[in-house]
């Protein structure tokens, strides 16, 4: 009674300890990455400057920092996965049964997915909106800045929920969106799909606050005389991308709370046996799952179009049909999730409309194509590192649209629906345009964000092991696929003929490993030389840009603007770099009191009781769950009877910070 009463479900066989690969290397490698950032901060006496700098900051720019460096941990942590699942499937065959279990496969195939969509894909997109839409908007921070610190602690809890499922407990086997029957009870007893959905349910709360902060920023801080249609493209793929994950996640949050009960309190939403129907779930989770894969998308969009504007030294071709592209990509994201099942018995009539809406989709996406193309003729390209990896995306896109298109006609789907034809079409258009799009706008805006550039060789070479990377490993699953194999195999004989093609695949996984440790040596290799300027175009001037981030200094001061900038056109900033080029001298500035947002470690609290609450759903540890309740609602109230929030930033501080900042000027 005591044991249930203070550890529920935990006792000390939750602890792989018979497992080699986790005790073995996982946790070691864990611990040595604990090790290495605990003992330098605490031997250089850092533990104050970040809990005040960083912990509790609200200024947007950090918080999209973090997001990004959340992003690259959990990046590294979902590749080990796939090299994992390639390398088991590599040696898996025939006599041989490779080196994992099966249900640690099982296991390692559902927490690649979970991760890199979830804990890698969404950091990253929030990040560099952080990062770059109010300076392109003109503003000071996002509309609710600690609500914007909720939003990144509680994503980090759910993450953290994950990594803790390695070594207490397990991850679930169901697959990355767990699907009952095989994620009920009866045939997942273990907590591994309750580490699931208190992952997701915490981290997609953070989501939604941050979709709705996003919202309300684009809609009500922008710059006097900056309409909708004189945005930036990032922002209105931003503005976009917020409007489906208001409208999607909460999809989410309600199925996973549906397969909860089913799970917790015996009931049946999902259970075919009792009146139940699995398929309720599988169009609910797809509801959200199609939005999603927009949401992710839609800003990498964004990022081509400002890297393609900016390295061909044009103003980006058919700026109305594309921002009109991404409010069709947006509404009809809606309409198109059934063909992710049609073959399970919608019906002739319901299939043909969605393969004809999923089609329908692919034209607005052309047209964006198009524009970038038609961007890049007669431009100067300067063949930069973000520009590098937009050729790279066109190509790899276009290459995974047509494989999309060639699966939205139902019949073809009949054929290859379970195959992994279909996975190597998700990564075509994931890994070329989500990824490559995120590492484009991390690389474009580094110089803004830390006021030097990352090593141009490096990256270079990083992007080409990528590149080849990616189609080496997955182009052979093309093949695979029209051969008939399907997804999720542990083991297979030697009489498929497969195994040579899993080669070829293990081996592309290898390449993209090479690409990932270029692009740490090019991070560690630019902050040894970070002396180094910013991009500089053929005029001498940094990064021929025309958004207004491009008018406060590199690294922008706290507040970004200490004057709110008026805009008049599209490409204001680039117009009024003319201007001055032709003797036209800006009136001097004159400075007002700047009211700013005050540090809080709030969100932080909440997000810490958030965790002790999942924790202790997973293993019904009930005065863990009461503690995780009540540690919430207390922050949430003392935070509301605190009327210390703000402060005002006066005009002298103001002088001081600008006359260090080089107002003005890029660093």
């Amino acid at each position: 009674m005591l044991q249930n009463l203070l550890f529920g479900k935990l006792t000390l066989d939750a602890i792989p300890f018979d497992n080699p690969i986790i005790m073995g290397i996982g946790l070691p490698v864990m611990v040595i990455f604990a090790l290495g950032f605990i003992i330098p901060v605490t031997y250089k006496k850092k533990w104050k400057y970040l809990w005040k700098e960083w912990i509790t900051t609200v200024d947007h720019k950090k918080i999209g920092i973090m997001y990004i460096i959340l992003a690259f941990v959990m990046l590294l942590r979902g590749f080990v996965d796939a090299l994992m699942m390639r390398s088991q499937q590599a040696l898996s065959v025939g006599d041989s049964m490779g080196y994992l279990p099966a249900h640690h496969f099982a296991e390692i195939f559902s927490a690649h997915g979970v991760i890199m969509i979830f804990f890698m894909a969404m950091p990253f997109m929030f990040g560099l909106l952080n990062l770059a839409v109010p300076l392109q908007i003109g503003t000071r921070d996002v509309a609710f800045p600690y609500l914007n610190s909720l939003s990144f602690w509680l994503t980090v809890a759910g993450a953290l929920l994950v990594n803790i499922s390695l070594v207490i407990g397990q991850f679930e086997a169901a697959g990355w969106l767990a699907y009952p029957p095989l994620s009920e009870l009866a045939y997942s007893p273990g907590v591994g799909v309750d580490y699931y959905i208190w992952a997701l349910q915490i981290a997609g709360v953070g989501s939604l606050l941050s979709g709705i902060n996003f919202l309300v920023t684009i809609l009500k801080l922008r710059c006097p005389g900056m309409t909708l249609f004189k945005m930036p493209i990032f922002t209105w793929t931003g503005l976009c991308a917020s409007v489906l994950v208001i409208l999607a996640f909460p999809i989410l949050t309600v199925t996973l709370g549906l397969l909860f009960m089913d799970r917790y309190f015996g009931m049946h939403f999902f259970t075919a046996a009792a009146g139940g129907n699995a398929m309720m779930y599988v169009n609910l989770i797809w509801a959200w799952g199609h939005p999603e894969v927009y949401i992710l998308i839609l800003p990498a969009f964004g990022v081509f179009s400002e890297v393609t504007a900016t390295f061909c030294k044009k103003t980006l071709f058919g700026y109305t049909s594309m921002v009109w592209a991404t409010i069709a990509i947006t509404f009809l994201s809606f309409i198109v999730w059934l063909h992710h099942f049609f073959t399970m018995g919608a019906g002739a009539d319901v299939n043909a409309f969605f393969g004809i809406a999923t089609m329908i989709i692919a034209v607005p996406t052309g047209v964006k194509i198009f524009n970038w193309l038609f961007t890049m003729y007669r431009g100067r390209i300067q063949f930069t590192t973000p520009m590098l990896y937009t050729i790279g995306f066109l190509v790899t896109f276009a290459v995974g649209g047509m494989t999309g298109v060639l699966m939205s006609i139902p019949g073809v789907d009949f054929q290859i629906h379970n195959s992994v034809f279909l996975v190597a079409h998700f990564h075509n258009v994931i890994i070329g345009g989500v990824v490559f799009g995120y590492f484009a706008g991390f690389i474009y805006w580094f110089p803004k964000a830390f006021g030097f550039k990352l090593n141009e060789k490096i990256g270079k070479w990083a992007f080409w092991f990528w590149l080849i990377g990616f189609y080496v490993a997955f182009m052979p699953l093309y093949v695979l696929g029209l051969k008939g194999m399907t997804r999720r195999l542990y083991h297979y004989s030697a009489a498929t003929g497969w195994h040579p093609w899993l080669i070829v695949a293990s081996m592309g996984s290898l390449i993209i490993l090479i690409a990932v440790c270029l692009q740490i040596l090019q991070v560690i290799v630019s902050i040894k030389n970070r002396n180094l300027p910013a991009y500089k175009d053929v005029t001498g001037d940094p990064w021929d840009a025309r958004t207004l981030e491009w008018s406060t200094s590199s690294i922008p001061p706290f507040y970004n603007f200490a004057i709110i900038p008026q805009v008049e056109h599209r490409d204001d900033f680039w117009r009024k770099k003319q201007e001055i080029k032709a003797g036209h001298k800006p009136p001097a500035p004159e400075y007002k009191d700047i009211h700013m947002p005050r540090n809080t470690a709030t969100g932080f609290i909440i997000a810490v009781f958030a965790g002790i609450f999942g924790f202790g759903m997973v293993w019904n540890i009930m005065w863990l769950v009461c503690l995780g309740i009540v540690g919430i609602f207390a922050s949430v109230i003392i935070r509301s009877f605190d009327s210390n929030t703000d402060y005002y930033v006066t005009v002298d501080e103001i002088k001081k910070i600008e006359a260090e900042f080089l107002h003005g000027e890029v660093l």
